[in-house]
């Protein structure tokens, strides 16, 4: 068995080797390309309706604030149910929000509808997002956990690009047919009927059920832990702050349809290119981890997050947009990467709800409010100016954080064992 674990920890598709990995990462797949398919279209769908700006940015809000206000209860909820459960009560849920989406299509659909059901996906993503990251390290082993966490990310990555990219070629096929939204919205709810069906079948390694009282400490009891290390809190603020200031890609319909003038397929394009690039950097660290400097190559990847941005927003180029996309997307992966490894590996397993929860209400926060942020700024100063704003403001935070958090600047090793030997009692120096 040890001879097994050191075959797995150096083997580029170590994690694979695990049964319930693999189903649990074919069912993520797809249902993260049902998500991605069915906002893609629904933002289309919403321009194309209102043509305003600022009801793109009200899509991310409307996901957004249950994230803010469960955040607490589905993190606790993370640690003392079966996560694998959880998920599955999720993916239900957000199979029947598909449902009502394509009836809403067939019907005629209005924006304050689609409003509702927006926000009760946001509530079953609310629950969904802890278990989803503390799941992980219950289906493998310690030494193949960095593994899994790439190939998760490179899981991600791929829906990301696949999703987007059939969902602009569905909008195409359904406006040439009459049919609106209605192939999208259809594929959607088959997809996530696959990944529960999927889900069902995972088997977990043994979940360490929290089951201490429930009150107000054991609540917040991820967010003090994230505070009390400097690791942790910098490297999850810096995603908030980063994506929430660089969310140009909320403004993609804006950019497809005013300013390059490439429409629904154009569209499908822009929203891809961010993914291939996180694809692509994703798998490259499945096969070639970040062994050295992980502190310094996070900030780094985060400052050329916001160059990229910024690029972006003042080109009229189609190639050039493609081109800074695709570094936006790699520079995203590298980031992700870092900072799953630092939650994952410092947090105990009865807690990583609650800590997973508080990540994902700042990344909820980056992403979600970063849309509405990007949408209500265009809305008052214009796409570019918003966009060009916002990607030197994504710079300038990652050159405060590395003045501001040395702990996190000088995090070498993303090696389990060094890292819960340094940062999990909270007194590294």
């Amino acid at each position: 068995m040890a001879v097994l674990a050191k075959e797995d920890a150096a083997s580029g598709i170590g994690a694979f080797r695990h049964r319930d990995f693999r189903l649990y990462w074919i069912a993520r797949i797809l249902a993260l390309v049902a998500v991605e398919m069915q906002i893609t279209t629904v933002g289309w769908q919403v321009y194309r309706l209102t043509g305003r700006e600022l009801d793109l940015g009200l899509i991310g809000l409307a996901q957004f604030a249950p994230f803010a206000l469960l955040f607490l209860i589905s993190g606790l909820v993370a640690d003392r149910v079966p996560r694998l459960r959880i998920l599955a009560v999720c993916l239900a849920v957000q199979m029947i929000c598909a449902a009502v989406f394509l009836f809403l299509a067939r019907a005629g659909a209005s924006f304050d509808t689609m409003l509702i059901v927006l926000v009760v996906l946001g509530i079953a993503r609310a629950f969904q997002m802890p278990a989803l990251a503390a799941v992980v390290p219950t289906l493998v082993p310690p030494g193949v956990l960095a593994n899994a966490i790439a190939w998760s990310s490179s899981g991600n990555q791929m829906a990301r690009i696949v999703g987007p990219t059939i969902a602009g070629l569905g909008i195409a096929a359904g406006d040439s047919l009459g049919m609106s939204e209605t192939p999208v919205y259809s594929a959607v709810v088959a997809l996530f009927g696959s990944a529960l069906g999927l889900m069902l079948l995972v088997r977990s390694r043994g979940q360490v059920l929290n089951r201490d009282p429930v009150s107000i400490a054991t609540l917040t009891l991820g967010l003090r832990f994230i505070c009390k290390r400097q690791v942790l809190l910098g490297a999850i603020g810096l995603d908030l702050l980063a994506v929430l200031f660089g969310g140009a890609i909320a403004l993609l319909p804006v950019y497809a349809r005013d300013i390059l003038n490439v429409g629904s397929e154009g569209f499908g394009l822009l929203r891809s290119s961010y993914t291939v690039g996180g694809l692509a950097c994703a798998l490259i660290l499945t096969q070639r981890p970040i062994r050295r400097h992980a502190g310094a190559k996070l900030l780094f990847a985060v400052a050329l997050f916001g160059a990229s941005i910024t690029i972006f927003g003042l080109s009229s180029s189609f190639p050039l947009s493609l081109a800074a996309l695709f570094v936006m997307g790699s520079a995203d992966a590298i980031s992700v990467y870092v900072r799953s490894n630092l939650v994952q590996i410092i947090t105990p397993d009865e807690m990583r709800g609650r800590v997973g929860a508080v990540n994902g209400v700042f990344i909820g926060a980056s992403n979600e409010l970063g849309e509405f942020e990007s949408g209500l700024t265009a809305h008052w100063w214009g796409a570019v100016p918003a966009v060009v704003v916002g990607g030197a403001l994504t710079l300038g935070i990652a050159l405060l954080f590395a003045a501001a958090f040395p702990k996190l600047r000088r995090v070498d090793s993303l090696d389990p064992d060094d890292l819960v030997r340094r940062y999990r009692d909270g007194k590294s120096t």
